[in-house]
């Protein structure tokens, strides 16, 4: 069976890339996404979900919030918390709460679908960098352990985060870069001048962090922005 995971994130782009990434991901299901902290844990409730994968800062909820009900009324629904204002007492309490795993959304986005997969497959996943405190240990339930550190990932790689910087015009852009598509090319199909499309290409790489066309494609293809 499928694993059943939902998503509930309001910033619109990184939902929709972390969805489309999520749903190459063999083994796991997307059986929803929601923008309204509420919202995503009505259907949670109703729907049981094997997975959540939640935000902290969310309108209409905080994102703690949901995962203290969701553990009081839905204790076989496995989180995974996403944030990118880590805290360093924040891991301990979210083990103390029963949640799976944890992880800084800003991080490269193997580093985030490597913490998907280790949760969804019953394992444990907390980021390097903001480990428990010491002492805090016993206080994690007994069924689970607490994983050995894992590696940072090179900060030089590019984050799924960083596509949330991207405007809807440079998505556009990005995936006309992917297939192959000259800046004359694009200027025609898109009405616009050489002149501008070379200035949405020169913005795209400073925002996403890349060098060359290459690696641009491979970014598109891993975080959805082009379907393979």
């Amino acid at each position: 069976m499928p694993v059943r995971t939902v998503i509930i994130e309001d910033e619109t782009v990184f939902r929709q890339m972390l969805g489309m990434a999520l749903a190459r991901v063999p083994g796991l299901q997307l059986a929803g996404e929601f923008a309204n902290g509420r919202e995503g844990l009505e259907h949670c409730l109703r729907e049981n979900p094997d997975l959540l994968v939640v935000d902290l800062f969310l309108p209409g909820m905080h994102g703690l919030e949901i995962v203290k009900l969701m553990r009081e009324q839905s204790p076989a629904t496995r989180i995974l918390v996403l944030t990118s204002h880590p805290d360093g007492e924040l891991p301990a309490w979210l083990i103390r709460q029963g949640v799976h795993g944890f992880v800084d959304k800003t991080a490269p986005l193997s580093y985030v679908l490597q913490a998907v997969e280790s949760v969804m497959k019953g394992g444990m996943f907390f980021a390097a960098n903001v480990p428990p405190r010491a002492g805090e240990s016993e206080a994690a339930p007994r069924h689970l352990t607490r994983p050995a550190p894992v590696e940072q990932p090179p900060p030089a790689a590019p984050s799924l985060a960083a596509a949330r910087t991207l405007t809807p015009r440079e998505v556009e852009v990005a995936r006309l870069v992917t297939e192959g598509l000259s800046s004359k090319e694009i200027a025609d199909r898109l009405n616009l001048s050489v002149r501008t499309v070379e200035k949405h290409r020169s913005n795209i790489m400073d925002k996403l962090g890349v060098r060359e066309v290459a690696s641009l494609v491979r970014y598109c293809m891993q975080t959805g922005i082009v379907r393979t």
